[in-house]
C-alpha cells in the first residue's frame, strides 16, 4: 500500500530565485530539507512518531521573481541618484534592487509510510499548522490552500489518483534529465576527447543563434522549379536535398554536392545573374554578406532548464571548534559547491498512474564519498566519476 501526503498551492512569499548558477526557481534540495524537517518534527510529536516521509514531486503552478524591468537576474540602483532639497546636490544613495528573490505557488506530492488511520484530519491540521511555521526555500508560507491523503494500493484508490492530479492542474512536475547530459557529452566526446562536461551543460541552458547567408532566390528558384515540373524526379530530389540542408544549421560541409554541381551547370545568363550570385555568396560567405539568424535546436527536445541537485565536498570535514561563525557548537564542517544538471518540466497530467507518479519524486542519493546529491529513483541509477547521474532511458515515462 501507498500512501501520499498532498500539500496543494503552498503560497510562498520572498523564496530564493538563485541556486548555484541558476536563477529562476529554488533548487530540489530546497524542497528536500523542507521534508527533511517537517519529517523530523514528525517523530518528534509523540502521536505521529510511526510516520516516516520519504521523497516529494514539485509541482508548479505560478511563479514570480522579483526583478526591475528586465526578465534576467540583475542587482541595480534605480534611480541612478537622488536629488535633495538643495538643488542638484546628490543626497545619500537608493537601495540596491533584490532580485534573488521569487514569490511563487507550488504543490508538494509527499511519499509517506505507516498506518495513518482514522489520523487523516488531524493529521492534515498538524501539517497545516507546522508547515507555516516553517520556511520553504527561504520564503514565509502564506497559505495552503488544501491538506490531502490518498491511497494508492487498487483501482478504486488509483481513481483516487486522477482525481487529484486533475486538482493539481494546471501544474508542471519537475522531473530529472540527467541521463540527456550525459548521452549529449559522451556525443562530444567522441567529435573532441578534449571536451568538458561544463560545455556539454551549457548546450542545454545557452540560447544560440548562428547567422545563415540570405537564400531567398535559391529557395524561390526550387520553388518555381518543383511547381513547373512536379514529376521530374530531379526536380524532387533537389529540393529534398536543399530542404534537408534547411534543417540542419548551417555549415558548408552540409551543402550536398549535387546541388553544387547543379548551379555549376546553370548558364551564366542575364535571368540567372542574382540566383548565382546568391549562391555565390551562400557557399562562401563574408563578414559583408547578408544574412539570417536562426536558433539552434537543444540537444533533446522539452521544457529542459537548468537545476541544482546537491553539493560536492571540495575539502575534508573539520572539527567544529576550528571553523568560525558555524551554525551550531558541534556539527563537523565540510566546506562544498554546487552541482548542476538538466531537468525539465512536464504537464502534471502526465502522471498518469502510480508507476508515473514514483519516477517523478525527489531523494536524497545514498551518500558517496564527497557527494551529496538528490535524484529521482529508477531502476538503474548511480554516478560515475565525472559526477553525472546515470539513468537508464528506458525508465523515463516521457
Amino acid at each position: 500500500m501507498s500512501q501520499y501526503l498532498i500539500l496543494n498551492r503552498v503560497q510562498v512569499q520572498g523564496a530564493n530565485a538563485v541556486a548555484g548558477f541558476t536563477w529562476g526557481f529554488p533548487a530540489i534540495t530546497h524542497f528536500l530539507g523542507f521534508i527533511h524537517n517537517l519529517s523530523r518534527k514528525l517523530h518528534i510529536h509523540t502521536e505521529y512518531s510511526d510516520i516516516e516521509l520519504s521523497g516529494c514531486a514539485v509541482i508548479a503552478h505560478h511563479h514570480q521573481v522579483h526583478n526591475y524591468g528586465y526578465n534576467r537576474f540583475v542587482q541595480s540602483k534605480n534611480p541612478a541618484f537622488q536629488y535633495g532639497e538643495q538643488g542638484k546636490n546628490k543626497v545619500g544613495s537608493p537601495p540596491i534592487i533584490e532580485e534573488g528573490k521569487m514569490n511563487m505557488n507550488v504543490s508538494l506530492l509527499i511519499a509517506c509510510e505507516g498506518n495513518i488511520g482514522d489520523r487523516k484530519d488531524a493529521l492534515a491540521e498538524w501539517l497545516n499548522n507546522t508547515c507555516k511555521c516553517q520556511r520553504l526555500a527561504g520564503g514565509t508560507i502564506l497559505d495552503i490552500a488544501d491538506i490531502d491523503v490518498i491511497t494508492v494500493d487498487d483501482e478504486q484508490n488509483r481513481n483516487n489518483l486522477r482525481s487529484v492530479i486533475r486538482k493539481l492542474l494546471p501544474g508542471f512536475v519537475l522531473q530529472d534529465r540527467s541521463a540527456y547530459l550525459e548521452k549529449h557529452f559522451n556525443k562530444q566526446l567522441e567529435h573532441n576527447p578534449d571536451s568538458e562536461l561544463f560545455n556539454a551543460w551549457l548546450d542545454f541552458i545557452a540560447l544560440k543563434q548562428k547567422a545563415r547567408p540570405v537564400s531567398n532566390l535559391i529557395n524561390q528558384h526550387f520553388n518555381q522549379q518543383l511547381k513547373a515540373y512536379p514529376d521530374d524526379k530531379n526536380c524532387q530530389q533537389r529540393w529534398s536535398l536543399w530542404q534537408t540542408h534547411l534543417e540542419q544549421p548551417y555549415g558548408q560541409e552540409t551543402i550536398s554536392d549535387e546541388l553544387r554541381h547543379y548551379f555549376d551547370s546553370i548558364a551564366t545568363e542575364k535571368k540567372y545573374e542574382k540566383l548565382l550570385s546568391q549562391w555565390q555568396d551562400y557557399c562562401n560567405p563574408n563578414e559583408k554578406t547578408n544574412a539570417d539568424w536562426q536558433y539552434i535546436d537543444k540537444p533533446e527536445k522539452g521544457f529542459l532548464v537548468p537545476i541544482m541537485v546537491g553539493y560536492k565536498a571540495i575539502s575534508s570535514a573539520y572539527p567544529n571548534s576550528e571553523v568560525a561563525n558555524t551554525r551550531d557548537n558541534e556539527t563537523d564542517v565540510c566546506f562544498v559547491e554546487a552541482v548542476h544538471s538538466i531537468g525539465e518540466w512536464q504537464g502534471v497530467h502526465r502522471i498518469r498512474d502510480e508507476q508515473t507518479l514514483k519516477l517523478s519524486l525527489w531523494h536524497y542519493q545514498p551518500y558517496q564519498e564527497h557527494w551529496y546529491l538528490c535524484a529521482q529513483k529508477t531502476t538503474n541509477n548511480y554516478m560515475n566519476e565525472s559526477g553525472i547521474q546515470h539513468k537508464n532511458p528506458e525508465d523515463d515515462f516521457s
